[in-house]
């Protein structure tokens, strides 16, 4: 199966010995020192575990904290294969699964998935003492 630019990048890494290319997972870095990886291309699992467990490795030494993988329905095939290297669901949505990772062995900081919305209301009072009452009834999170 080929790798598309999007998901997948590659890499020389320089040993003493000599240059090892591989393959890792594209992302980019959050405002929370971690990563967020969005996958695009279907891939073998049997591949997806090495790149993974690479970009695993290459983040833990860039000192990255959290990971997320945005995993489209399209590519169910991989969720469990991310499970079995640690990672767990954050949240759904009808399209695609957050799963998120922590590299650190410190205590995790990913925060829980909102599962409320806060509405917003006011009174405006005018001064013949007319009251106009405001309610927000539709908006997106």
């Amino acid at each position: 199966m080929s790798f598309l630019a999007s998901s997948v990048m590659h890499v020389d890494i320089v040993f003493e010995n000599g240059v090892e290319h591989i393959k890792l997972l594209k992302g980019i870095n959050d405002e929370h020192g971690g990563v967020i990886v969005e996958m695009k291309e279907p891939m073998a699992p049997e591949v997806f575990v090495t790149v993974l467990r690479d970009s695993l490795l290459q983040w833990k030494h860039q000192g990255k904290k959290g990971v997320w993988i945005k995993m489209p329905i399209g590519l169910v095939n991989l969720v469990e294969t991310a499970v079995k290297e640690g990672f767990w669901y954050h949240h759904a949505e009808p399209n695609y699964l957050m799963l998120v990772y922590w590299i650190p062995e410190t205590g995790n900081t990913i925060p829980a998935n909102a599962t409320h919305q806060v509405g917003v209301g006011a009174f405006v009072l005018n001064d013949r003492r007319e009251v106009l009452p405001l309610q927000l009834l539709n908006f997106a999170c």
